[in-house]
């Protein structure tokens, strides 16, 4: 073996491909063809993509087949604390020893041939999958669709999330181009899943070209909210008196709406899922940093949001849980994300705002994201600090009884308030 430690394995991959983002399928398709592998994997595989919301459908739809007994895999990313969250079985991180001797057999059938870090991981989690014999994975793209490392393998369900822009330099300056790009996920004649009722004409028209039903929010499926409990129903189910998901955020019904049409698809497809076992799953589901309230005198929200869209649900959410004093935002940004147009959506909902750098080839330092953050906020409420962290402390520090500390911007954001407490 190259490495004994997992640690070890993930400095060298940060430094094997002369370019962290390299989107295309050949390379990593001849790793997995001198793997023995096949793009239809030996177990069901339902693939997410989209720009927001892929984690939380991730999330509901892992705890609702996992309730209902069956063996799941989740491939997400980026991860918050831990490496080892990337690839879990049945929602328990996989250990550094199985990652570790993963990796070792993806080194040996390589060659010579370079892959990237999010290669190397995509690899290793269906090679784990495929060891540990499960019975379903959810695969959630990394950015895009059509040319990435996830779309190797062949979904029996797409699932395609809103769309809104983001790693717009990749993908396209507009929703109809980075939709096509999602849509790169389906297969023909196996069903796609669009959660929103609007969905991009790309999307939809390139499901037609190869035969794909499409199942969209709002035409197929329909929900109806109640006060504490929401129904759903297509032509052949009803779910009646359903719990609203344990995420926070009205917006997790779209989310969760979508999920139970592929629930339902899993179902006219042979797999044995009961109301109890849904509304179970729906009620226990849980997810790091996706508005995640940690109580006390001064609340403490930690949320990974960084464009357009998110910021919108954000603002929402931030009306609809008031506090009786003000709201401080800590927050840092990687460099391609608008974070001009995310502060003026979330301006009137901040009081004060505590602009960080963000470390790497990619972050965001404390003069170019205050520099953003000025456009729409006023200077008298921007204070720079160089580091995530002593944002935080000052942002603390100025906080009283009462008052709420928003951290967000990115996952890097989250990860270092999170290693702080």
């Amino acid at each position: 073996m190259r490495f004994e430690s997992l640690p070890e394995w993930l400095h060298w991959q940060e430094t094997l491909h002369f370019t962290e983002v390299d989107p295309g399928l050949e390379r990593i398709g001849h790793v997995w063809t001198a793997l023995d592998g096949d793009s239809k994997l030996p177990f069901t595989v339902i693939t997410v993509a989209g720009t927001n919301g892929k984690g939380s459908s991730v999330a509901m739809l892992e705890s609702i087949l996992r309730t209902a007994g069956y063996t799941t895999g989740t491939y997400t990313s980026p991860h918050i604390l831990n490496y080892n969250e990337r690839i879990c079985i049945d929602s328990q991180p996989c250990s550094d020893e199985e990652i570790c001797q993963a990796f070792d057999r993806i080194d040996t059938a390589r060659d010579k041939e370079s892959l990237t870090y999010f290669e190397y991981a995509t690899l290793a989690a269906v090679d784990i999958f495929t060891e540990q014999n499960i019975d379903i994975a959810i695969l959630e793209v990394g950015m895009g669709g059509r040319l990435d490392a996830v779309n190797l393998f062949d979904a029996d369900i797409a699932l395609i999330t809103p769309i809104s822009l983001d790693h717009t330099a990749w993908l396209g300056d507009n929703r109809e181009k980075i939709g096509r790009e999602k849509a790169g996920i389906i297969r023909k004649n196996k069903p796609v899943v669009c959660s929103e009722t609007l969905a991009p004409e790309s999307v939809l028209l390139y499901a037609k070209e190869l035969d794909a039903p499409v199942y969209q929010a709002g035409k197929t499926f329909n929900v109806i909210k109640h006060d504490d409990s929401w129904q759903w129903s297509n032509k052949k189910q009803s779910w009646n008196d359903l719990p609203i998901p344990a995420l926070e955020g009205h917006y997790q019904l779209q989310n969760a709406a979508a999920v139970l049409q592929v629930i339902s698809l899993l179902i006219a497809d042979g797999y044995s899922i009961l109301e109890q076992q849904i509304k179970t799953g729906l009620e226990t589901v849980k997810l790091a940093g996706r508005f995640q309230r940690i109580p006390g005198d001064v609340e403490q929200i930690l949320d990974v949001t960084h464009n357009e869209q998110g910021a919108k649900n954000l603002a929402t959410l931030l009306t609809e849980i008031p506090t009786p004093g003000r709201t401080l935002a800590v927050v840092a940004m990687l460099k391609d994300k608008d974070a001009a147009k995310v502060a003026s959506i979330l301006n009137s909902s901040i009081d004060m705002w505590f602009a960080a750098g963000l470390g790497g080839s990619r972050g965001m330092s404390s003069e170019q994201l205050s520099e953003q953050l000025n456009q729409s906020v006023t200077q008298d409420k921007i204070k720079q600090s160089d580091t995530v962290e002593k944002a935080y402390e000052q942002a603390w520090s100025s906080a009283k009884k009462g008052d709420r500390v928003l951290i967000f911007g990115s996952f890097h954001t989250v990860e270092a308030i999170l290693r702080l407490n």
